[in-house]
C-alpha cells in the first residue's frame, strides 16, 4: 500500500489492494474530516483521490513509500466490485450527509414546481390552504380541486369545492326509512365522547315517533361508575326501560326478551381504539342473537389523526366476527371543534354514512339530521380559524427578538398591516360577487320593504346634522305612505317593552315602542315611533295626530283586557282598540240580558259556515260568532257597573274543531269597542296578528345593542339609534314574510354575511338577518368607495350537485 503527494496541489492518492484498506489509509493519514474525490481500479489495486479541509490529524510521510508488502497479482477487470460504502462510523456518517443533500435538493425542487404552480394559478394555491386550514387532509385537498377550471375567481371556485365535498359526502339519506325499519343499534367509540348522552338523545327522537312502549335501552358499561344511573335517569324521564348486561350471554338473553320492542338502543363500554378488547366488544355485539346496526360517535375536537385510528380499529377489528362492518357515524362535540373539517374528511375517505350531528348537551334539542350543504358549509363557518399547532408562512417566517417598546410597537405595526391586508383581500374577495350583491340590493330596494330608507338612516347614525326630530319625520312619512298602500279601512298597532341593560350597574331601562301591521294581512311595516318611559299603558305609547293624516283610524290590538276605567277613559277619548279574553270572564249577555261567562254565552251562539284550515298540522274547521256584552265585576267585588253602556263592548268567538270526527279543538275569544266596524271574520284574525308581531320587541333589542356607543341615556344620539334600530328591526321584520325567489335569496345572502348556515326548509332567524343586513350596508359602502362598478355582470359558476 503506498500514499502519494500530487505535487502543488492539496490532494493525495491511496493505492491499496481493496478499498476498504484504500479509506482505512484516507481515515489513518487526513483524519476523519478527509473528503474523497475519486476511486478507480488501477493495476496495481484501488487507487483513492482525498483531501481534506483542515491540517492533517498526524504527520504524514507523503513523498517516500509507505514499508507495505508487495500487491497481490493484479485482478481482472470482471472480479472487481464497485466500491462498497464502508461499514465503519465514518461511512455512516457520510451516508448519512448524502440523504440530507439529497432531501435538501427534493424540497428545493417541490418548492420551485410549487411556486410555478403557484404563479399560473393562484386561486387554486389559495383554495388549498382555505381547505387545509379548515382541517381537510391535504390529499384529499388535492382530490377536490383536481377538475378546478382554471380562470375562476375565488367566491366561485369556493363553490365548486362545496359542491364537490357536498357530493361525495355520504349521509343518511331518509331518518324515517331508518326509524319504520327498526332493529337494535349499538353506539360505539372511545372514552367520552359522548355516547350516553347521544343514546338519550336518540331515545327522545324514537319516543316522540313511535311512543316510550316501542323502545328499550340496553347499557353494557359496567366499569365506569353511575353509568347505569345515568342511562337509568334518562330511561325514567323518557318512560322507557332499561337493561344492563356484563356479556354476551346476558346480551342474547336480554335481546330475546326485548323482541316486541321495535327499536332497542345499546350504550356500549368506551374503549380506547388501542385497546385490545376493543375487538371482543364488537365480536360480542355482532354475535348477538339479533343482527346489531353499529355506529360509531366521533369527537369533532380530535386530531385527524386520532380519528382515523377510531375508525380503523373500529371497522376493522370485527372482521373476525362475522365481518359486520360499521352502519354509520354520528358526529358529537361540534360545538366545540376548531377544524371540523376532519370529521368530513374521515367520512368521505372511509364512506361512512353521517347520521346525525350532536352539537350539545340539551336532551333531545341538541341532535340533528345531516343536510349535505349545511354540514360542508359550516366547516367553513367554524368559529376558530386560527391554526395555533399548524405553523403556516408568516410563523415560519424568522425575525429578529426585539426588546422594550421596540417590540410593541414592531407587535402594533405588524397587527396594522395584516388588517390591512385583509381587508384588501376582502374586497377583491367581493369584487367578484359583486353581481350578487348588486342584483340583492336591486331586489331589497324594489321589495317595498324599507331596504333604501333604512340604509340611508344607518349610512347618517353618525352624522350630527341630522336631528331626532329629522329622522321621526322621515319614519312618519315612509309609514303614511306605507298605509295608503297596505291598509283597506283601519291601522292595526301592537305595543310592546323592550328591556335594555343599564349602564355602570344602572337599573335596567324600558323601551316601549308601537309596531304598525296591516288589516289585510297582519304584516308589520312600520315602528315610527319609540318611547324610553313606563311601561306606557297600551294606547297611550303612540300619538296618532299624524296617523289620522292617513283618514284611517289606530286600532291598538292587546294581549289582556285593559281595566274598565281604563276603557271608559279610552271611550271618551275615540281610542279604539281590540283585546284577548279568557273563556272564564264573568260578563252581562246583552241579549239576553243574562249574566254568565263568555265559554257559557259561547255555547248558544248561531256560529257562521265553516272553512277550511289547519290546526296543529290537521285539517280542520274554523267559523265565528258575535255579541255584545258588558264585562262584570270579578266575583266577590259587589260594585255594580255605573258605566253601563259604555262597557258594553264586542265579543267575536272563533271556534275550531276538527274535520274528521267534528270534535271541538279550540275556542278563542276578542273584545273589541263598539266603533270598531270590522266583520266579526277581520276582527278574529286579530289575536294571531298580534302574536306573530311580539318576536318584533326582541328583534328590535338586538337593533339596539348592534347600534350602541358610549353615549349617556339623555343623549340625542342614544334616542337617534332607537328609532334607526326600529327602522332597521321593522326592515328584517317584513323581509321574514316575503314570500318570493328574490327573497329567499337575499335572507340566504345575509345568512352567510352573519356566518349562520342556511338548512333548506327552516326560516333564517330575525337576529340573523339584522346582524347581516349590517354588515351587508358596510360592504355596500365599502366596495362604492373602492370603485367597484356594482351594476350586474356575468358570473360563471361550474360548481356540480
Amino acid at each position: 500500500m503506498t500514499t502519494h503527494l500530487t505535487p502543488g496541489t492539496p490532494n493525495y492518492r491511496f493505492t491499496a489492494p481493496s478499498s476498504r484498506e484504500a479509506l482505512r489509509l484516507v481515515r489513518e493519514t487526513l483524519g476523519p474530516d478527509a473528503m474523497v474525490l475519486s476511486n478507480r481500479v488501477t493495476a496495481g489495486g484501488v487507487e483513492v483521490v482525498a483531501t481534506m479541509d483542515g491540517p492533517v490529524a498526524r504527520e504524514a510521510a507523503p513523498v517516500a513509500p509507505l514499508p507495505v508488502p508487495l500487491p497481490p497479482p493484479a485482478l481482472p477487470l470482471q472480479a472487481v466490485a464497485p466500491l462498497p460504502l464502508p461499514a465503519v462510523d465514518d461511512g455512516n456518517s457520510l451516508l448519512r450527509e448524502i440523504h440530507s443533500m439529497r432531501g435538501m435538493i427534493e424540497e428545493q425542487l417541490a418548492g420551485m414546481a410549487w411556486n410555478e404552480h403557484q404563479r399560473r394559478d393562484p386561486v387554486r394555491g389559495h383554495l388549498l390552504r382555505t381547505l387545509l386550514g379548515a382541517g381537510f387532509s391535504a390529499r384529499l385537498a388535492k382530490d377536490i380541486l383536481e377538475n378546478l377550471p382554471t380562470g375562476l375567481s375565488h367566491a366561485c371556485g369556493m363553490d365548486h369545492a362545496r359542491a364537490e365535498l357536498a357530493r361525495r359526502v355520504p349521509v343518511l339519506e331518509d331518518e324515517n326509512a331508518l326509524m319504520e325499519e327498526g332493529g337494535v343499534y349499538a353506539l360505539m367509540g372511545p372514552t367520552g365522547v359522548g355516547k350516553t348522552t347521544t343514546t338519550a338523545k336518540l331515545a327522545a327522537r324514537c319516543v316522540l315517533r313511535f311512543g316510550a312502549d316501542k323502545l328499550a335501552l340496553v347499557t353494557t358499561d359496567s366499569y365506569r361508575i353511575g353509568a347505569y344511573e345515568q342511562l337509568r335517569i334518562y330511561g325514567q324521564i323518557l318512560g322507557v326501560s332499561v337493561h344492563a348486561v356484563k356479556d354476551a350471554a346476558d346480551l342474547a338473553h336480554v335481546l330475546d326478551g326485548l323482541r316486541d320492542k321495535h327499536m332497542v338502543l345499546i350504550d356500549t363500554v368506551g374503549m380506547s381504539q388501542r385497546d385490545r378488547a376493543v375487538s371482543e366488544q364488537i365480536a360480542m355485539l355482532c354475535g348477538a342473537s339479533r343482527p346489531v346496526k353499529r355506529l360509531l360517535l366521533l369527537n369533532a375536537s380530535s386530531h385527524g389523526d386520532t380519528l382515523n385510528e377510531v375508525v380503523e380499529a373500529y371497522r376493522h377489528g370485527g372482521k373476525a366476527a362475522k365481518g359486520s362492518d360499521l352502519a354509520g357515524c354520528i358526529f358529537t362535540k361540534v360545538d366545540e371543534a376548531t377544524h371540523p373539517g376532519v370529521l368530513v374528511d374521515m367520512a368521505i375517505r372511509h364512506q361512512l354514512p353521517v347520521h346525525y350531528i350532536s352539537s350539545g348537551q340539551k336532551v333531545p334539542e341538541h341532535l340533528m339530521l345531516v343536510d349535505r350543504r349545511a354540514l360542508v358549509d359550516s366547516v367553513f363557518h367554524a368559529k376558530s380559524r386560527s391554526a395555533l399547532f399548524v405553523p403556516g408562512e408568516a410563523d415560519l417566517d424568522e425575525r429578529p427578538v426585539l426588546l422594550g417598546n421596540e417590540a410593541e410597537m414592531a407587535a402594533a405595526e405588524a397587527v396594522n398591516e395584516r388588517l390591512r391586508a385583509q381587508c384588501q383581500q376582502l374586497i377583491r374577495a367581493l369584487t367578484h360577487n359583486a353581481q350578487e350583491l348588486a342584483s340583492n340590493a336591486s331586489a331589497l330596494a324594489h321589495g317595498q320593504i324599507g331596504f333604501e330608507e333604512t340604509r340611508t338612516l344607518w349610512r347618517k347614525l353618525c352624522d350630527a346634522k341630522l336631528g331626532e326630530e329629522a329622522i321621526t319625520q322621515t319614519l312618519r312619512a315612509q309609514a303614511l305612505a306605507d298605509i295608503h298602500a297596505g291598509c283597506s279601512d283601519y291601522v292595526l298597532a301592537v305595543t310592546g317593552d323592550t328591556s335594555l341593560a343599564g349602564e355602570d350597574g344602572a337599573d335596567p331601562r324600558v323601551l316601549t315602542s308601537t309596531v304598525l301591521l296591516s288589516d289585510r294581512t297582519g304584516r308589520p311595516f312600520a315602528a315610527p315611533q319609540q318611547i324610553l318611559a313606563g311601561p306606557v299603558q297600551p294606547g297611550m305609547s303612540l300619538p296618532d295626530d299624524w296617523i289620522q293624516k292617513s283618514g284611517k283610524p289606530l286600532v291598538h290590538l292587546l294581549a289582556r283586557l285593559p281595566a274598565s276605567g281604563l276603557i271608559a277613559q279610552w271611550r271618551s277619548s275615540g281610542i279604539q282598540w281590540a283585546a284577548s279574553a279568557t273563556a272564564a270572564l264573568r260578563i252581562l249577555d246583552t241579549g239576553t240580558g243574562t249574566p254568565g261567562t263568555l265559554a257559557k254565552m259561547a255555547a248558544g251562539l248561531t256560529f257562521s259556515t265553516p272553512q277550511a284550515t289547519t290546526y296543529r298540522r290537521k285539517p280542520a274547521w274554523v267559523s265565528v260568532a258575535e255579541a255584545l256584552v258588558i264585562v262584570r265585576p270579578p266575583a266577590g267585588d259587589d260594585a255594580s257597573d255605573a258605566h253601563g253602556e259604555v262597557s258594553r263592548l264586542r265579543c267575536v268567538v272563533r271556534r275550531i274543531i276538527d274535520a274528521d270526527g267534528g270534535k271541538p279543538l279550540a275556542h278563542s275569544y276578542m273584545l273589541a269597542s263598539t266603533d270598531i266596524q270590522a266583520t266579526a271574520q277581520q276582527i278574529a284574525q286579530w289575536p294571531g296578528w298580534r302574536t306573530a308581531a311580539e318576536p318584533y320587541f326582541k328583534l328590535l333589542k338586538q337593533g339596539v345593542v348592534q347600534l350602541a356607543s358610549d353615549v349617556q341615556p339623555d343623549d340625542a344620539t342614544m334616542r337617534k339609534q332607537w328609532l334607526i334600530a326600529g327602522q332597521a328591526s321593522t326592515t328584517v321584520f317584513r323581509l321574514q314574510y316575503v314570500q318570493a325567489p328574490w327573497a329567499d335569496a337575499a335572507r340566504k345572502v345575509l345568512a352567510r354575511l352573519a356566518g349562520r348556515s342556511v338548512r333548506p326548509g327552516r326560516p333564517v332567524p330575525g337576529p340573523a338577518l339584522l346582524e347581516g343586513l349590517g354588515k351587508f350596508f358596510v360592504l355596500l359602502d365599502a366596495l362604492e368607495s373602492d370603485g367597484t362598478d356594482l351594476s350586474p355582470q356575468p358570473c360563471r359558476v361550474t360548481a356540480q350537485a
